[in-house]
């Protein structure tokens, strides 16, 4: 039994060395160590659980921070995938979207994009309760792990990055209002025409 156990430790040793990390139990290590988190529903779970887990990650998550991630959208969608022979079991499809943004300053969009999850699950016409609290439950992983690639998404950004990107972002708004004002100027300068007298009669 020892013995067992020293071999299954020296594998973990040996794994964990290799950066093998099980799924849950490796590091979360961010560059980014400010942001602020929102989302349409404030206090939904898909929100909640980023939260924690950002903390966790050694983040400061709090309002003013330089950069914030809004969670702008979550769909759930299913569809039935196949019929089986029996006629009462269904195999469904489920979906879950996440769309966000990633702001800078006066909430300058610096990235925008989306997370998807698809599960299939069987649905037991014959087994209702059963059938309900499996798609639950497959719901419940389907949000852990759109919160897992969200945080994989964050692992890639570095605030250089971010800060490239809010650089970019100021010189086009720059270059927006230059051209907008040269547009007015080029207005201003017409002529104005009188408006046209009609003789009475």
């Amino acid at each position: 039994m020892i013995k067992r156990n020293l071999l299954v430790m020296g594998l973990a040793v040996m794994l964990s060395a290799c950066g093998f990390h099980l799924r849950g139990t490796g590091t979360n290590e961010l560059a980014i160590k400010e942001l602020e988190v929102s989302a349409r529903n404030a206090y939904g779970e898909t929100v909640t659980q980023l939260r924690d887990v950002l903390k966790s990650s050694g983040v400061n998550v709090h309002s003013g921070a330089p950069y914030r991630l809004v969670l702008t959208n979550e769909a759930e969608t299913q569809r039935a995938a196949s019929y089986a022979g029996s006629g009462r079991s269904v195999e469904y499809e489920l979906q879950t979207q996440l769309s966000y943004d990633i702001q800078g300053r006066n909430n300058t969009v610096l990235l925008s994009d989306k997370l998807e999850v698809q599960k299939v699950y069987l649905y037991d016409g014959n087994n209702i309760t059963g059938s309900g609290q499996e798609s639950g439950q497959i719901r419940k992983e389907m949000r852990r792990e759109l919160v897992q690639r969200m945080i994989l998404r964050l692992q890639q950004l570095t605030p250089a990055q971010l800060d490239e990107l809010q650089a970019k972002a100021d010189e086009r708004a720059k270059a927006e209002a230059a051209a907008l004002e040269a547009a007015q100027r080029a207005q201003d300068a017409q002529p104005q025409q009188s408006p046209l007298e009609i003789p009475a009669n």
